[in-house]
């Protein structure tokens, strides 16, 4: 007699889940963990999350780069090398204009000249790029817990799909107990010669119990594969000690708020709809800062110039200029402008293809954000009611199976009966711990659809 196709479907569908393991040691976690404790451990050790910060943090560099433009900027150079000696009478009374070059003359200067430059107005260059800085550092900020939400949906899957594994492998023992117990009955009836057994009866018990014995050992496969991707995704090592709470699979008779309600919230709190709004806002001051190359830097100025070179005579006239030996200082307002032909188009317009594309990627996720909470509202409502018509389902084959049994233990019914009912209880059973973890699953992906835990129905 073999077991129902839905049961081993069951199975199969839980062998599928992810067993990537992470190598290295980590501290062991708590002799008991729940749910809410595996999750905290999977965020404290996730690689993603720290991702995630040095992105926050050079998103925040950008700022500070971009904030920076507003202070003045100080350019310095030096020089130290040779020169030729000048005295005031080769100018005195008139230029002479036929002194020789001679490397005998020649002597050392040394010179320093300072720059400063402070930004007045920019015409948006700097605020702008600031602007965009700032947003870009929310995109990031949201980035990090659309991560934190898929982290939590994983550990959901593999949490929960440890305790259907754990379900699974009570019932397999369930169903072999009562086939062991049926099939010592059996032998016993046969012995005293009784009419109800035959030796077919004992061949159809084995082999259903070898059946139940390989579905043992899948459960069992099922539980290590769980526990280990639970493990790695709490960033624990292949063999660290890790013990989960031992609570049942089972939901809380609670009505589910209306789908308008979930879509509601995953409109005003999905991080991917946060992402796409301050990534708008960012693409649209990059915008404004390419278009404000067009225009001039307005700056205020000042320079200070200084040289001296031995055996030069310093000349005090206003007309008259000497490089290797000086003392010059001013200030000015200034305006500086670069202009070119075609590349700032350009650059505006590549900075606007990028803002136009983000509005294309923003209509496609309000369109389908609320088609997918709708699926997982969905799955959610028909798990439930799956839950509910299963468990009448198993119940009542239960009844069937003990009613089988005793006619069996009398001598009143045939081995047949045993056979269907357990058939019919071990497949209705299966069926109820999946709906269970379709339910949980499905609670799961609401919450991240819509960034809001669905705890509060469970309690």
């Amino acid at each position: 007699m073999k077991l129902s196709k839905n049961f081993c479907i069951v199975f199969l569908l839980f062998l599928s889940v992810n067993s990537n393991v992470l190598a290295g040691e980590s501290p062991a976690p708590p002799a008991v963990l729940g749910v809410d404790d595996c999750i905290r451990m999977a965020l404290k050790t996730a690689p993603e999350l720290g991702e995630a910060d040095q992105d926050i943090a050079l998103a925040k560099s950008k700022l500070d780069e971009a904030s920076s433009y507003r202070f003045p900027q100080l350019s310095v150079t030096t020089l130290v090398g040779p020169a030729p000696t000048a005295s005031r009478q080769d100018i005195m009374p008139g230029i002479a204009a036929d002194i020789p070059f001679s490397i005998n003359s020649l002597t050392w200067f040394t010179s320093a000249d300072a720059t400063i430059i402070q930004p007045l107005y920019t015409f948006g260059k700097i605020s702008e790029n600031m602007k965009a800085a700032t947003h870009g550092m929310a995109v990031d900020r949201s980035r990090k817990q659309q991560r934190a939400n898929e982290i939590v949906q994983k550990v959901h899957e593999y949490y929960n799909g440890l305790l259907l594994a754990r379900e699974m492998k009570e019932l397999v023992l369930e169903v072999e107990e009562i086939l062991i117990r049926a099939r010592e009955k059996a032998k016993k009836l046969l012995d005293q010669g009784s009419d109800t057994v035959d030796e077919m009866d004992l061949y159809k018990l084995d082999a259903f119990s070898g059946v139940a014995s390989k579905y043992l050992e899948e459960a069992k496969k099922g539980e290590s594969l769980a526990l280990s991707a639970l493990r790695a995704r709490m960033g624990l090592g292949v063999d660290a000690p890790l013990e989960v709470g031992a609570e049942r699979l089972t939901i809380a008779d609670t009505d589910i708020p209306s789908l308008d309600t979930f879509i509601d919230h995953a409109r005003r709190r999905r991080p991917e709809l946060l992402q796409i709004a301050e990534g708008l806002k960012a693409r649209s001051a990059l915008v404004e800062a390419a278009k404000a190359n067009y225009y001039p830097d307005i700056f205020l100025g000042g320079l200070v110039s200084w040289a001296y070179a031995d055996g030069r005579d310093s000349v005090q006239n206003p007309y008259l200029s000497d490089p290797f030996n000086h003392m010059v200082a001013g200030v000015a307002i200034g305006a500086r402008w670069k202009l070119d032909f075609g590349i700032t188009g350009s650059k505006v317009a590549g900075e606007r293809a990028q803002y136009n594309r983000l509005l294309s990627t923003r209509d496609y996720a309000e369109a389908n954000i609320p088609l997918q909470v709708k699926m997982y509202y969905l799955d959610m409502v028909e798990a439930k009611n799956s839950v509910t018509a299963t468990r009448g389902a198993y119940l009542n084959a239960k009844k069937w199976a003990v009613t089988a049994i005793a006619n069996f233990d009398f001598g009143m019914g045939p081995a047949k009966e045993i056979f269907e009912a357990l058939q019919a209880y071990s497949s209705m059973r299966a069926d109820y711990f999946k709906s269970l973890y379709n339910y949980k699953i499905a609670a799961a992906n609401l919450d991240y659809a819509t960034n809001e835990p669905l705890r509060a129905l469970e309690k």
